[in-house]
């Protein structure tokens, strides 16, 4: 199906009728129920006067099946830079190797480093867990382990770079303050595992600290990921807005949603400095697709989120209420209908149509939404520019491949060393195994040798050639270095366990 195939009859009409002042949006139909959850929130949008001007562009499955691993032409990337707005549908990426996230592609090259998920329960009229449940998951989008920088280096052991960077954590916990302080939001809470991961993880919450010092009337705080995660699921309302690195985030505010009542109702903002992209979080659901049973208030919220980006606040609110309406008056998709509860269950162009006979209706017992002034799009300062630390070299890790024992392996790498270095520690899986490890540690065929400088000695990298010589030579099989610094003298690596 081309993407012409996939525009409903209101999507063509606003198309041919665009006014002047009409704001560019780029629209993915997507695969699977994507085309019709879209017309159906295009649908809303239009009637209730968002004056938008439609890119329609092809992405996704079939892309991909035309031999573009990355799922997105040159023709739909230049619209994106054109319109700086990306209202996308659920896309299918075929099975198999090859084929790239994008989702990924798309926030990493547009700079999209804020994911906004809002979670909320619709009590009693759809059901949760916690009545009442109102948190806001930011979650960080462009690096952590989703760098997807990995490598395989021996027969057993495959690794993953986190990578961290005190630019990306400062832009999103700014932002996370930043949408507390726009949208009304009291407290911001910020989850790590910095006791286990003190470099990256520690750099975060250090990061996060500084800059809840500049927002002294938002309650700031932070929890242990293990422990916060527990918390968020067993005591919602403990929390208002929570701020995560890329991968904890990402699990987490799938956790959030579901616990408020359905991912399927979950809206998704990415937010960068020059582009954002709206989206539901769920997928495409291809064996619901062409049946007009999906439920489209997932991709519609995120409209409303478009919409309030854009500074439509009226239009936003308007649809919001709209949908409250529909939800409270129990007409429902079959996937929240639930007997006793819902009035009336109906398909997807049907329910489009329920929201859009209740526009200017506010909800009765449901809070209404509301996007005043305050709620504005906010402009996020640039990361501040920091001095360049005193940078030193005192040391290396040479990681090996051997399957040979242990004792064997530290005479080979000691020998390797000329007179102005020496072996300190040999690790697996990070554990210190030498000098004087424990008999009992579980080891593979992966082991990190550490090297710095003897006493009164300095360290440079003509000494970590020579040593690879050496190594190369005795035909020790190294797979990786990681040099050792020092910035302004505090160490920027960690220690062994059990070092």
């Amino acid at each position: 199906m081309n993407v012409e195939a996939k525009l409903g009859d209101v999507v063509k009409k606003q198309m041919a009728s665009t006014s002047k002042g009409a704001v560019p949006v780029t629209v993915a139909f997507g695969d699977g129920i994507g085309p019709e959850i879209m017309n159906a929130s295009l649908k809303v949008l239009i009637s209730a006067g968002a004056d938008i001007a439609i890119e329609p562009i092809e992405i996704g499955e079939q892309v991909y099946l035309a031999g573009n691993s990355a799922g997105i032409t040159a023709d739909a990337w230049d619209s994106l830079r054109r319109t700086k707005v990306f209202y996308k549908a659920p896309i299918t990426t075929p099975q198999g190797g090859g084929f790239k996230s994008l989702n990924v592609t798309v926030r990493k090259s547009l700079g999209l480093f804020a994911n906004v998920r809002p979670c909320n329960a619709y009590m009693p009229f759809i059901a949760s867990k916690h009545p009442g449940m109102d948190v806001v998951v930011v979650r960080e989008n462009e690096e952590d382990l989703y760098a997807g920088i990995e490598h395989r280096q021996t027969d057993e052991v495959y690794q993953c770079l986190k990578l961290i960077s005190r630019p990306g954590s400062e832009k999103i916990c700014r932002y996370a303050f930043e949408y507390a302080k726009a949208y009304g939001r009291k407290k911001v809470t910020c989850f790590t595992k910095d006791n286990i991961m003190k470099l990256t993880d520690g750099l975060f919450h250090k990061v996060f600290d500084e800059v809840a010092a500049e927002y002294p009337d938002i309650e700031s705080e932070h929890w242990i990921i293990d422990i916060g995660a527990a918390k968020l699921a067993d005591t919602p309302d403990a929390f208002d807005v929570v701020v995560m690195p890329n991968l904890y985030g990402d699990v987490l505010s799938d956790v959030a949603a579901q616990i408020a009542g359905s991912v399927g109702l979950a809206p998704s903002a990415n937010i960068g400095a020059h582009c954002a992209m709206f989206e539901a979080i769920h997928g495409s659901a291809p064996r619901r697709a062409g049946q007009d049973v999906a439920n489209p208030s997932g991709l519609l919220l995120a409209g409303v989120m478009m919409m309030a980006h854009l500074g439509r606040t009226e239009v936003a609110e308007r649809v919001h209420n709209a949908w409250l309406k529909t939800i409270e008056d129990g007409i429902h998709t079959y996937d929240i209908f639930k007997e006793g509860v819902s009035q009336q269950k109906v398909g997807t162009d049907a329910f489009a149509d329920a929201v859009v006979e209740r526009l200017g209706q506010k909800p009765a017992e449901l809070p209404a939404a509301r996007y005043g002034d305050d709620a504005k799009p906010f402009m996020i300062p640039e990361p501040t520019q920091r001095p360049a630390a005193r940078k030193e070299l005192v040391g290396v890790d040479i990681f090996v491949h051997s399957a040979e024992p242990l004792a064997e392996l530290a005479e080979s790498m000691q020998r390797a060393a000329n007179g102005l270095m020496k072996l300190e520690m040999i690790t697996n899986r990070g554990v210190k195994v030498w000098p004087e490890g424990l008999p009992e540690t579980f080891c593979t065929d992966h082991w990190r040798c550490r090297y710095v400088a003897k006493q009164g000695q300095v360290f440079n990298k003509a000494m970590i050639v020579e040593l690879q010589k050496s190594l190369a030579f005795s035909g020790v099989d190294f797979i990786k270095t990681e040099h050792l610094f020092t910035f302004d003298g505090e160490p920027g690596y960690s220690l062994g366990q059990g070092q």
